[in-house]
Formats: C-alpha cells, structure tokens, sequence
C-alpha cells in the first residue's frame, strides 16, 4: 500500500486530530507530544513541502499510527 505524498504542515494538522499537542517550533522542525496509556510520545516533524517515504514512515511509527488509518484521514 503507497503511502500519499503530504506536506510537513499536513502531516501536523492530521498528528493534532489524533491527539498531539505542538510542544516547541525551532527552525523548520515542529516537535509534537501525546500522553497515551501514561506513557509519552515525542516526534518531530520537518516542516518540508514534500516528505521523503522514509521519513513519514518513522513518524507514524513512533506516533503508533497505521498507514490505513492515515490514508483515510489525509487526501
């Protein structure tokens, strides 16, 4: 399953949805955080016009996200 091509700024939008705060801004990365089950998720998101695969990939594995479940949300 291919993952869609998104913006850094869209991807922060669908991680707000889920749930997570913008903790700090520095440059062009934004670090996110959720509290889930009393444990603590950090990530940090590159504010890049165009995501790398890879790059999303890791994001939604720290976050615990499922690609289906992103490509629902994020069109």
């Amino acid at each position: 399953m291919k993952l869609p091509v998104i913006s850094g700024k869209q991807l922060v939008k669908f991680l707000n949805k889920e749930g997570f705060e913008v903790v700090r801004r520095k440059g062009s990365q934004v670090r996110l955080k959720k509290k889930s089950l009393g444990k603590i998720i950090v990530t940090i998101v590159p504010m890049h016009k165009r995501l790398d695969q890879g790059t999303l990939l890791g994001i939604l594995r720290q976050c615990k996200i499922s690609k289906e479940k992103m490509q629902e949300n994020v069109k």
